[in-house]
């Protein structure tokens, strides 16, 4: 039957899966050391304890690979969502599915741009936007509409990094267009078998995009069809986790092998030599991990293991911390530039120390004070006026 009103707008009845948030945890931190690295490069005397100088620049390097994986766990939440929540694709409510998107995600994008503006207002050249021939409060504007329409990316490949702190919303762009046309593809084509061959199609149409587009960054890394295929694989992974449930034998097997193989490539060459059929591999084995993770979504593990506790946490925070670490960053680039800070002491691993925890903190205030209490209020608001509109 095809939920309406309140029905339709009732959580689904899913447990939180204490795995997937490890594995978004270890995404958002690999995107926190990335930006770190490139604002305060680490050598050899900082991290001497830890890491080679080519250790670092192997782990930092790469961090748009955690952004895959953020790709491929949100196809699949989405999509594994929808399933528990509607029944079937082809009975999904598309208001109510619009309208959950939009209570998680246009609170804490509405902040950020109003955090980043009042910054670059004030005076703070970083959170700025700067287009060559065109005003700061033209450029501002333009800056502020690519977001709003979900076009960061495109906003990045004709104009450059013009925004600091808003560069991190090309993600977002990528996810938010993929799933405007969710509803209407699921819709559309209804069947499971034609959903996953159109699935299929946008996963294959990835690595051939990117390797089109080898001579732009913008073009293999950042555009909608060379970031569409992890979403589409880990919508293909929530379907077969639906209906397919892994051998226990298997994946405990299968799962080190897995992150073995997505540890080396992430390792093995800088993203700009590995793209083409890298990223399709990262999202592949990370679709494995999710599908392993299902008869496990209590992750007892987790529980024993302090350090995995605590990266499990940053991935409940990710969203909030992906918006607003470059804020922290851009701070923390105003009040002490790279050249102040010793390259050779321990100085840059105590900035590193304190990003994490200042972006931890700010993250985890807005998520419990700000995005959490909004996306309930618009949820229950959303909730009254269908069961209204059922009557």
């Amino acid at each position: 039957m095809h939920p309406t009103g309140s029905e339709a707008l009732s959580p689904p009845p899913r447990q939180r899966n204490r795995r997937i948030d490890l594995l978004r945890g270890v995404a958002i931190l690999l995107v926190l050391f990335h930006h770190f690295c490139i604002a305060y490069p680490l050598n050899h005397s900082s991290l001497a304890m830890l890491l080679t100088p080519d250790g670092v620049r192997a782990v930092a390097r790469n961090g748009n690979y955690g952004v895959t994986l953020f790709f491929v766990i949100s196809g699949f939440l989405i999509t594994g969502n929808a399933l528990a929540r509607w029944g079937s694709l082809a009975a999904l409510d598309a208001r109510s599915f619009y309208a959950f998107r939009i209570a998680r995600i246009v609170p804490c994008l509405l902040l950020l741009l109003c955090v980043v503006n009042a910054l670059a207002l004030a005076g703070l050249p970083i959170f700025a936007t700067h287009i060559p021939g065109m005003s700061p409060l033209a450029a501002m504007i333009r800056a502020n509409l690519a977001a709003l329409t979900f076009s960061t990316n495109v906003f990045i490949a004709h104009h450059g990094w013009t925004n600091y702190a808003l560069g991190v919303l090309w993600s977002l762009s990528v996810e938010e267009v993929f799933y405007i046309t969710f509803p209407f593809v699921a819709l559309l084509l209804r069947r499971l078998p034609f959903l996953l061959v159109f699935w299929a199609l946008i996963a294959l149409i990835g690595p051939f995009y990117r390797m089109a587009h080898q001579n732009d960054e913008s073009g293999f890394l950042f555009a909608y069809f060379a970031s569409f295929d992890g979403i589409a694989i880990g919508c293909i992974a929530a379907v077969l986790a639906s209906r397919w449930q892994l051998n226990e034998q298997l994946a405990r097997i299968l799962q080190p092998v897995v992150l073995a193989g997505m540890i080396t490539l992430y390792l093995y060459r800088s993203i700009g030599g590995t793209n083409i059929w890298g990223v399709s591999a990262m999202a592949l084995g990370t679709a494995l991990l999710l599908i392993a993770s299902v008869p496990h979504a209590e992750g007892r593990f987790i529980s024993h293991v302090r350090l995995l506790r605590t990266v499990e946490w940053t991935g409940r925070l990710s969203y909030e911390l992906y918006l607003f670490h470059l804020i922290i960053l851009g701070l923390l680039r105003t009040i002490l530039p790279a050249s102040t800070i010793s390259a050779t002491g321990p100085d840059r691993l105590m900035m590193l120390a304190v990003f994490f925890a200042a972006s931890c903190g700010v993250s985890s205030l807005i998520g419990r004070f700000f995005a959490e209490p909004l996306n309930q209020t618009l949820r229950a608001r959303l909730k009254r006026a269908a069961t209204k509109n059922g009557n």
